[in-house]
């Protein structure tokens, strides 16, 4: 087989270099395609004006002088001949070139023409022959490799006979015109003309989505025929719990706790997603869900993100089971070793009805009694195989998965077309739209008087960074200088505390304890803050530099304000794209933010993909590329019931090696 180190000038300190990038065989290698493309098209150096990007060939005149200075760096200089006119190339920091540089070689030049002094200052030398319009694919990098050298690693492995899977089925190949894989790879790297490029990227699109949505297909063929639970449920033991609620359900709270009736008395297993915004509701939803898999006998774990979700989860369970003989306990990684094997055994002998907490549910010393259902709270934190752990507890649990991070319905019924979705987009009652406001820097005043009316109050405020500490290659606002602001503003009256990242979880629990307490009246945060537990006296987010964060993310932290009657508020303080922002000022509707952030951003973190894997696609792109998902869906589905499925040794290999999807 066919290695890295067999890669001429690919040595150990090179296969360093590219494991950083992922790379770590040859057929990454191959599969590290270009982010984007240059087109070298040759210059008339007679309708170029001062300081325009030129690209000509010519011959060289004379041998290089260096002139040396400071440390380490050195200016180049030597003059070329185009046929046409003598002109001067100044570079810069490339000294070590010299000796290829000899009188009467042809070279290529790359920069920008300084018309004053007829001199071109060049970003690059080119040796060798370059076509007219040679189209150049540039590579993402990492300090000690250039775009350059991965270009000729590349280069170096196409020569090689490497063995790459086709899992395009020759049906598909043959009915869209699809070149084979190897030439595409190719194309992509190497491509000719232009027309070459736009082929190669769309077949290997195509496979990418194909191969995706086959196993979603495949998953979701293989769920709907899972018998799940058997379940006896008193509809008016139900009824009786919901009436008793201390607040009226809203139209699609009913809504989703009817489907989820359903899904839990019916034969098939229960696969739900349920989604909708901070402050929907979806928590009330899970608890009735968890009260009818009581009433069948059945066990239910509910698995928060945070150790200070779960202990709110916990704590509103209690209240909520108040009056119900349900015996709910809370595992987490505090407890002590006394504590922890009290609960184990309890939870092993069916003493426990519902347990709540976080990665400790999944822990291999925990076993359940009967385990009926399996909730996890938000759900894109986990990645799959942290919530398949969860679900092999059980023989056949019923699975409901919520999420406050809303993705527009056609995407969803797609991407998580192995589940039921269900949406929540009506807010309970009582509470108020919370107003948010767009300022520039050089306005800090007006929000600091708002921040200021607001803590007379007595309420309290989240205050948002994008970084931790300043950085000298960024101007933007961090935590530690908005504490030393915010302290000088208002730290002689009210407490100022401050919540990141890299502190340890001991820590960040007691500070959002404090804050839940009103010991601490501003929290100054990273987006930390985005999941965490409710603080109803909190009435004002403030985001500095927000055009930093997706829309999605601000509206996760604006979520975090509002938690009840009183008017809440968003500040988002910005000098760059206010049209992009404007949206989160005009809405409050999560599923309107999560449509224009989709267009604007593409998939990106939208949707957690990056903890699952299972979406890191290396061409397509889910946003410009919907038209083609849709048609790998058809033809996956296709495909999964056509006979040939059975035969395609490649397709089946394929599906054994993603059980991680499940």
């Amino acid at each position: 087989m066919i290695q890295l180190n067999d890669i001429k000038k690919v040595g150990s300190k090179t296969i360093k270099l590219l494991n950083k990038l992922d790379i770590y065989s040859v057929n990454d290698l191959l599969e590290y395609y270009p982010f984007r493309y240059d087109l070298i098209r040759r210059s008339n150096i007679n309708e170029l004006k001062n300081n325009d990007p030129v690209i000509i060939d010519g011959v060289i005149e004379n041998v290089p002088i260096i002139n040396r200075y400071g440390k380490r760096k050195d200016r180049m200089t030597f003059r070329i001949n185009t046929n046409t006119k003598l002109l001067n190339i100044s570079i810069f920091n490339r000294g070590f070139m010299h000796h290829n540089l000899v009188p009467g070689k042809v070279v290529t030049i790359i920069g920008k023409y300084d018309i004053l002094h007829n001199t071109i200052v060049a970003s690059d030398i080119r040796f060798g022959e370059i076509g007219e319009d040679h189209i150049e694919g540039v590579y993402h990098t990492t300090s000690g490799i250039s775009s350059k050298q991965i270009k000729s690693f590349v280069d170096e492995a196409l020569k090689m006979d490497i063995q790459v899977e086709d899992y395009i089925p020759s049906i598909y190949q043959e009915r869209y015109h699809f070149c084979d894989k190897k030439t595409a790879i190719k194309n992509i790297h190497n491509p000719k003309l232009p027309i070459d490029l736009k082929k190669a990227r769309l077949r290997m699109k195509y496979e990418e989505l194909f191969v995706f949505m086959l196993k979603i297909n495949m998953l979701k063929h293989n769920k709907s025929n899972k018998l799940g639970l058997s379940r006896e449920v008193d509809v008016d033991k139900v009824k009786d719990f919901i009436a008793g609620l201390p607040f009226e359900l809203t139209k699609d709270q009913l809504k989703c706790s009817k489907e989820i009736y359903l899904d839990l008395i019916s034969e098939k297993r229960m696969n739900r997603l349920v989604q909708g915004d901070v402050g929907s509701g979806k928590t009330v939803v899970s608890i009735i869900s968890m009260y009818i898999n009581y009433l069948s006998g059945y066990q239910s774990a509910l698995m928060a993100p945070t150790e200070i979700l779960a202990i709110q989860h916990y704590h509103n369970l209690l209240n909520m089971f108040k009056d119900y003989d349900i015996k709910i306990e809370l595992l987490t990684g505090k407890l002590k070793n006394k504590e922890r094997k009290q609960v184990l055994e309890d939870l092993k002998e069916g003493n426990i009805d519902i347990i709540v907490g976080t990665h400790a549910l999944i822990s291999e010393d925990v076993e359940y009694n009967n385990l009926g259902l399996v909730i996890t709270d938000e759900q894109h934190r986990f990645g799959v195989n942290q919530r398949a752990n969860l679900r092999n507890k059980g023989i056949t649990p019923d699975i409901l998965y919520m999420s406050a991070t809303p993705i527009p319905r056609t995407y969803a019924l797609t991407l998580y077309g192995d589940m039921d979705v269900s949406n929540i987009r009506t807010m309970p009652n009582g509470r108020k739209p919370i107003i948010t406001i767009l300022r520039r820097s050089n306005e800090i005043r007006d929000v600091l008087e708002r921040m200021y009316k607001e803590l007379k109050n007595n309420h309290q405020i989240y205050v948002v960074a994008p970084l931790i500490e300043e950085s000298l290659e960024s101007s933007l606002e961090n935590v530690k200088s908005l504490e030393e602001k915010m302290n000088k503003a208002f730290g002689k009256k009210y407490k100022v505390g401050v919540l990141h990242g890299k502190q340890d979880n001991d820590t960040k629990d007691k500070i959002m304890n404090n804050f839940k307490d009103n010991k601490i009246q501003i929290l100054i945060s990273t987006t930390v803050v985005e999941v965490g537990v409710d603080v109803a006296n909190a009435t004002m987010m403030v985001i500095f530099d927000a055009y930093r964060f997706g829309l999605s993310s601000i509206h996760q932290l604006r979520g975090r304000v509002g938690r009840n009657s009183l008017q809440s508020y968003c500040i988002l303080i910005s000098d760059k794209e206010a049209e992009r922002l404007n949206v989160l000022v005009s809405t409050n509707d999560g599923f309107k933010v999560s449509e224009e952030d989709f267009k604007l951003r593409g998939s990106g973190d939208l949707f957690g993909i990056r903890q699952s894997g299972d979406m890191q696609f290396k061409v397509a792109d889910l946003r410009k590329d919907f038209n083609i998902l849709l048609k790998a869906k058809d033809d996956s589905l296709e495909y999964l019931r056509s006979i040939d499925y059975a035969k395609d040794l490649k397709i089946v290999n394929l599906m054994t090696n993603s059980s991680n999807l499940d």
